[in-house]
């Protein structure tokens, strides 16, 4: 009995190593998905291939409309298209971590706008982006999406859209105080 605890404790350090080099091979799989993901959809203009990379259907976890949506995984290839469409889209990966199947990956876009709509709407520039990706099967289906965009036209969009819906309640209130005042004088003058 001695004999059979005595080799479990030799034995156990080695299968718990091999068990740690499974996941990290594993690790390093999705980080490699993840480098290509960027590499073709982002750095270079080869968007078709998105379907190797996003699974069918993926949960979207990002700003606005895109908080914990589902998409399909075209939408990846539209939001390349639309970066390539408008100008030159290049880009350097930072660094990666990886933690089972969760990979993130801090990386720097630069865009080169070549259109109006790429100007106003995207507008040029670095931004730093933090993707962390849930990945089952080979293929991303989750994405987390962290941009410091508040250097970008990004974050003028939501000023301007601040700035007219204060502008339209400024005006909405000088038009009411406006027809009051209206009102009292033209009250005034009838009752003398």
């Amino acid at each position: 009995m001695k004999t059979i605890a005595l080799l479990s404790t030799l034995f156990l350090p080695i299968s718990l190593f091999a068990h740690s080099g499974d996941s990290s091979t594993i690790e390093e799989q999705n980080k490699q998905i993840a480098r290509s993901f960027y590499q073709n959809l982002w750095f270079t203009n080869n968007t078709d291939q998105y379907d190797k990379y996003v699974a069918e259907t993926y949960v979207a976890h990002d700003i606005g409309d895109r908080k914990n949506s589902q998409e399909v995984a075209i939408e990846q290839k539209k939001i390349a298209d639309l970066f390539w469409e408008n100008g030159k889209l290049n880009g350097q990966i930072d660094f990666q971590i990886a933690d089972g199947n969760l990979v993130a990956t801090r990386w720097t876009g630069k865009f080169e706008p070549k259109t109006l709509v790429g100007r106003i709407f995207i507008g040029e520039g670095e931004v730093p982006i933090i993707n962390v990706f849930r990945i089952e099967d080979g293929k991303i289906v989750e994405f987390w999406n962290h941009r410091h965009d508040i250097d970008t036209n990004q974050t003028l969009k939501y000023s301007f859209r601040g700035f007219l819906l204060g502008l339209l309640f400024a005006l909405v209130t000088v038009f009411l105080v406006s027809r009051l005042r209206r009102k009292r004088q033209k009250a005034g003058s009838q009752v003398s």
